[in-house]
């Protein structure tokens, strides 16, 4: 997204209704939500998360023009391929607390390989990888609520 196209779009969703925006394209992801004081009408637009798998304290400490333009500027890595989300739930790295993560950066996955857990509903549902490849990178905390859809891994596909 070039930064005139950013700006544009932050003056609309400022200037708009709506309370929160989140737009994901080509493994660039924007969520914007709206914030002001108890008590008074939202005046601006505030980072919630701009960088998958940034903590909630460095997104809000960063101005949000630079932390979205520095995403922006950045392109993925060519060939590169992306594990979606296929529910919405809470990602989970590891069986349980105490385990080792299911998968961590720079691992090779096979396909049927359990890669993640996500809890919807009290249920645990593995989530398999659906092709060869290395796992570039961990887009999501352990723990966070993720959207159907939402991109969990970026890997490089092998053979």
């Amino acid at each position: 997204m070039e930064d005139k196209q950013l700006r544009e779009l932050m003056d609309y969703i400022a200037a708009s209704g709506f309370a929160e925006f989140e737009m994901t394209r080509e493994g660039f992801r924007l969520r914007l939500v709206k914030s002001a004081p108890p008590g008074t009408a939202p005046a601006g637009v505030a980072p919630a998360a701009l960088v998958p798998g940034a903590s909630p304290s460095s997104a809000a400490q960063a101005p949000l023009a630079e932390q979205a333009l520095a995403q922006a500027s950045t392109p993925p890595e060519a060939g590169l391929e992306v594990i979606h989300s296929p529910m919405v739930g809470t990602f989970f790295r590891a069986p349980n607390p105490n385990a080792d993560p299911f998968v961590e950066t720079g691992d090779r996955i096979d396909p049927g390989q359990v890669i993640c857990i996500i809890e919807a509903m009290k249920l645990m549902n593995e989530i398999e990888a659906d092709r060869a490849g290395e796992i570039v990178d961990i887009l999501v905390a352990n723990g966070q609520p993720v959207e159907f859809g939402e991109a969990l891994f970026r890997i490089r596909p092998q053979g």
